[in-house]
């Protein structure tokens, strides 16, 4: 094997690799925040799907602690894409064509305290963390403005009264 084939090898598994550059989505996440998880998804479910614009000032608004995190995050992920979007030299719009297509939080790590309790025992303090991401899209999917069907219980049980109205005993 000659050395240009070599080269020529080298070079084509490396542009195998090289990651395809989405410009549709920015991305960004916050991680070890010292936030609950539980009350920061509670901030997350006001903006998921929420236009990008309205999300942070629905944020800038919200009265809990999480909404300073989740805020900057969501922002970030929206300069995140403008900037590819610019870096590649297209357009970059306001952020009125900008969504929350996808945002969760993620447990973290839980630091343990303790404080001394009555009788020489110890109580147990977690300090919980939280791992914050956001995916802000420049268009919607037709498929996720159509109305979503309403699901049963996840087990995919009936419900009791369900079972009751088939067997004919309603109330």
């Amino acid at each position: 094997m000659s050395a240009d084939t070599k080269l020529e090898q080298k070079r084509a598994r490396k542009a195998a690799h090289k990651q395809v550059v989405d410009l549709t989505a920015g991305k960004a996440s916050a991680r070890y925040v010292r936030v609950t998880p539980m009350k920061a998804r509670r901030v997350i479910n006001l903006v998921r799907g929420m236009n990008a614009a309205e999300a942070v000032t629905t944020l800038k608004f919200a009265p809990q602690a999480a909404a300073l995190p989740v805020r900057k995050v969501v922002e970030s992920a929206a300069h995140s894409l403008t900037d590819k979007r610019q870096a590649a030299g297209l357009d970059t719009d306001d952020w009125d064509n900008l969504y929350v297509a996808e945002a969760y939080v993620d447990e973290g790590p839980t630091m343990k305290r303790f404080r001394p309790r009555a009788q020489g025992r110890a109580g147990r303090i977690l300090k919980r963390t939280s791992h914050i991401t956001v995916v802000v899209r420049q268009t919607r999917d037709p498929l996720e403005d159509a109305p979503r069907k309403r699901r049963g219980l996840r087990s995919g049980r009936r419900p009791a009264n369900q079972k009751a109205q088939e067997k004919g005993r309603t109330r």
